[in-house]
């Protein structure tokens, strides 16, 4: 169907939360049930189809799906013709090599890997990698529980996922090189037709007016007439202030735009500069 946008994204796990929020965030309301495999929008000419995240890169080059969110590992192992349209912010992780802290002071560099053997399930991205650095080691793949393999000899060492290093540790595995950094992305069929095509820029649209406003507030404040031009000069905006004259005779009320990481500083700056009755209001979207 031309008229119905179809989404791939991870049947459960951290990745389908991040994508269902996102999604629900941009205002698209869809149909929830337990163990659905397709979920239509009730407001929006998408549908969502849920599968594990090593099938969507190869379900939306074969065009099962138009589009997917899966990480961009996925989308390296799986070298399948899909389009990275957009790089999304969450669920950031790094594939990275993996020794026996037993063996870190022996390691040197990428170098030691040679003549060894390593458990992976990203086959492919290591296989690039160890061309690249001219090492000859054995890649033996393993689906599940890479960490495990060099405590049960299975293997010298491990490629593998690492988000905050906790399974290395308590594997006694220490981290030696990070070969690629990882986040959700958006990846899309390179044939879509027109119409799907239109659909996806305003998805798009909305995605990036969420992303906007995140980590954003909206600062509302009144000043003397006199003071205005020093609060300008610490009161940031998305171009500049909206300055507004208030009932009340040289007294005008500003409105900006400021970050949360700077939220305290200006604050501050605003108070020391005259600036009275400050209002902080959250933001949802922004579309500029």
């Amino acid at each position: 169907m031309d008229s119905t946008l179809r989404i791939a994204i991870q049947t459960k796990g951290r990745l389908n939360e991040d994508s269902v929020g996102l999604i629900k965030e941009t205002g698209i309301d869809l149909i929830s049930g337990k163990r659905r495999l397709i979920s239509a929008a009730k407001n929006f000419p998408m549908e969502v189809l849920y599968l594990r995240d090593d099938d969507i890169p190869q379900s939306v080059a074969d065009g099962v799906a138009d589009i997917g969110i899966v990480g961009l590992n996925e989308v390296a192992e799986k070298k399948q013709q899909v389009d990275v349209i957009k790089h999304l912010g969450f669920s950031k992780c790094r594939l990275s090599l993996a020794i026996p802290q037993s063996q870190v002071n022996e390691y040197e560099g990428p170098e030691w890997f040679n003549g060894k053997k390593i458990a992976t399930s990203y086959p492919e991205i290591l296989k690039d990698f160890l061309a690249e650095k001219k090492i000859d080691a054995e890649i033996h793949v393993i689906t599940g529980s890479v960490e495990i393999a060099p405590g049960i000899g299975l293997a010298d060492a491990i490629f593998d996922i690492v988000s905050s290093g906790s399974t290395l540790v308590s594997n006694r595995l220490k981290e030696v090189e990070a070969v690629m950094k990882s986040e959700a992305v958006l990846v899309a069929n390179p044939k879509l037709s027109k119409e799907k095509q239109g659909i996806l820029d305003e998805l798009i649209f909305r995605i990036e007016s969420v992303e906007m406003g995140k980590g954003k507030k909206y600062i509302l404040l009144n000043a003397p007439n006199h003071k205005i031009d020093k609060i300008v000069e610490v009161l940031p905006g998305t171009t500049s202030p909206t300055v507004m004259p208030l009932a009340i005779e040289g007294w005008s009320s500003l409105h900006s735009v400021i970050d949360d990481n700077e939220f305290w500083e200006v604050i501050g700056n605003l108070k020391k500069n005259g600036a009275e009755g400050i209002l902080v209001v959250p933001i949802e979207k922004m579309i500029l």
